[in-house]
């Protein structure tokens, strides 16, 4: 056969490249993994960053009224409010995952290689992507607002203590959890935190332990029984919260899930290197951290959940989530592909007034 006949499934109308049309099936890959993996993105503002390093929001407090004596003139408050203030966002260094793909692999693998490698490197991104996003929303239900001048406080952060005891048990009992929630909401109002979008982050035992509780803990809904509460997705939301499960929000100490101790949950064995991960420090600006997210010590060991509006915190993006891979002369020489999935960008609270914190324990967590 004539090697000019052969089919080149991977080139672009007949180009030279044989392998063009391959980095599209890895760049969906990517995204689909991102995207399937980060519930914080659509949950905060978020905006694009170009030609600059970070990102100036304006705060604006409140203003005040009063009746007009006749014959006075109307020149404005006389402490020329409203107060204005400003709160900056900067943008972290290059966030990448990446792995080599060894030509010779792919030709011996019997399964798409580049497929599985593509969306673990998305996961990697949407992880940390979650985690940075979540703790500063933890910071900003510690905060006050940045409007402070005198008698024009605006409203800071919450922080609600769920149960009543020491021990960390209390972040599991639904209970708890409800009272917690109409709790928040009531704060939320009277801090005038808009109503449209309001969602809670929770551990998933939390979100599970509050399905089971459904008919007995005044969650009763005809739209929630049935097929609906068997397939976990019982609780839609509570007091106009919108309730999302996730391993990334700050947990006890850990990412997602806390056992042993006064938790009363079990281990339940072979959960691997990433259940449970411990807080890392976080605002090292060495590590490429250019935003304060908190040590782990500041973060603490008794936050156990989230409940926010989307104005609580924002997530500036300099490059949203990126595909680049090698080819030409580089593939030649290293006999394979580095695949690189980036993403660049940087997050903090916004809104202190928005933002509300979940703690067991007799004492609020500190500021940081």
């Amino acid at each position: 056969m004539n090697p000019a006949q052969l089919t080149v499934p991977g080139s672009d109308n007949f180009g030279a490249d044989r392998r063009a049309l391959y980095l599209k099936l890895f760049s969906g890959e990517m995204f689909k993994g991102f995207q399937n993996n980060t519930i914080a993105r659509d949950l905060i503002m978020k905006r694009t960053l170009k030609n600059g390093k970070s990102l100036q929001f304006i705060f604006t407090g409140r203003t005040k009224s009063e009746f007009h004596t006749p014959g006075n003139s109307i020149l404005g408050d006389t402490n020329g409010a409203p107060p204005v203030a400003e709160k900056t966002i900067t943008c972290d260094d290059l966030l990448i995952s990446s792995a080599f793909v060894y030509e010779l692999d792919e030709v011996l693998a019997h399964y798409d290689l580049r497929s599985e490698i593509s969306r673990k490197i998305g996961y990697a991104l949407a992880e940390k992507y979650d985690r940075l996003a979540f703790r500063a929303i933890t910071r900003g239900a510690r905060k006050a607002s940045p409007i402070t001048a005198t008698n024009y406080v605006e409203p800071g952060g919450t922080q609600i203590r769920v149960g009543s005891t020491t021990n960390d048990s209390d972040a599991y009992v639904a209970a708890n959890l409800v009272a917690a929630f109409y709790d928040a909401a009531a704060a939320l109002d009277e801090k005038g935190v808009s109503s449209d979008g309001r969602v809670a982050v929770l551990n998933p035992r939390q979100y599970y332990e509050l399905i089971q509780a459904v008919g007995t803990n005044g969650l009763v809904n005809r739209d929630v029984q049935g097929d609906a509460l068997q397939k976990g997705n019982g609780i839609i939301e509570i007091a106009g919260i919108k309730i999302y499960k996730s391993m990334n929000i700050p947990f006890l100490g850990k990412y997602g899930t806390a056992y042993g101790g006064t938790t009363g949950v079990t281990d339940p064995g072979n959960t691997g290197d990433f259940v449970g991960e411990a807080l890392e420090n976080a605002s090292d600006a060495s590590t490429g951290i250019n935003n304060d997210y908190g040590t782990a010590l500041e973060v603490g060991s008794k936050s156990c959940g989230l409940i926010f509006q989307k104005e609580a915190a924002g997530m500036v993006e300099a490059i949203g989530p990126q595909v680049q891979v090698t080819s030409g002369d580089v593939s030649v020489i290293y006999q394979g592909d580095v695949m690189l999935g980036r993403l660049a960008c940087g997050c903090d609270y916004l809104n202190p007034a928005a933002a509300v914190e979940l703690y067991v324990g007799a004492t609020a967590p500190s500021a940081f």
